[in-house]
């Protein structure tokens, strides 16, 4: 019986060819959920510093809304996803319960809501995507939505060491931008934090761990035996994903020194 290819739910940029669409959603393509550098571990980590149960938690980019539900099985009084995607923003429309939860098509630089409307703010992977002007926009946004005391959490890639030649990171975020499709721009914890206290913050805590996004170990962990193998079916299946996704492993796997999956709990400074 002959193999039927995969298909992936209506998703962001299911329009666009495979040689252009972003990393993360070709992965989304053949069935991979987790799409943060850190993996399941460190998103854990992050809600398990931030206040949910009660609260009001904004999520910037929720993507296909997998943090969403774990914010929503902690009991938020009300959780509000941000995201400037349409076809993002209805995907996690449909993980909401009635009530005052809700998901909002806005860019994160300019929400629309309210100032100090949130007890915490949480982004995963979409700072770096940015350039260091943009990632100073959002974190500021996240600082005015904040009350006095609020944390914002981010999951963002890093780069290792903290003294790394500046020569070095060119080449890796060159590396990123071909393999990935997205101008990707990693930095390191001390580069993260200057621009959170530029932002109005102060970094309390921070959570270092390999970036392996494709690495074995890392998709076990996140996906579990069998997604795993149903996304290596579906990978083996279509050979131009295959290129791009071996593409993007060989990056990974020639930086894996240099490459670092952060989580980075930001307090809200001032009153």
């Amino acid at each position: 019986m002959p193999h039927t290819q995969f298909r992936a739910p209506a998703l962001p940029g299911a329009d666009r060819p495979v040689e252009q669409v972003g990393g993360h959603w070709l992965l989304a393509r053949v069935g991979k959920k987790v799409l943060r550098p850190g993996g399941r571990e460190t998103t854990s980590w992050l809600l398990d510093q931030i206040d949910i149960p009660g609260h009001t938690v904004v999520e910037f980019a929720p993507g296909l809304g997998h943090t969403a539900r774990e914010i929503l099985d902690r009991g938020p009084g009300t959780y509000l996803g941000i995201d400037s995607d349409p076809t993002a923003v209805e995907l996690v429309r449909k993980l909401l319960p009635d009530g005052s939860h809700r998901a909002i098509e806005a860019d994160a630089q300019h929400t629309g809501l309210p100032d100090g409307c949130a007890d915490a703010v949480l982004g995963e992977a979409m700072l770096t995507m940015h350039t260091d002007h943009h990632k100073l926009d959002i974190m500021r946004e996240a600082a005015r939505l904040l009350l006095p005391g609020g944390r914002y959490a981010i999951h963002e890639m890093g780069l290792l060491p903290n003294d790394l030649a500046p020569q070095t990171k060119d080449e890796i975020r060159k590396a990123l931008a071909r393999a990935i499709r997205v101008n990707a721009r990693p930095l390191t914890v001390p580069e993260w934090t200057a621009l959170a206290e530029e932002a109005g913050f102060e970094v309390v805590a921070v959570h270092s761990t390999r970036m392996g996004l494709l690495d074995p170990r890392r998709m076990i962990a996140d996906e579990g035996w069998a997604g795993t193998a149903r996304i290596i079916g579906n990978v083996i299946r279509q050979p131009q994903i295959r290129r791009r996704v071996m593409g993007m492993r060989k990056v990974f796997t020639d930086n894996h020194d240099h490459l670092a999956g952060l989580g980075m709990i930001l307090v809200r400074t001032g009153g």
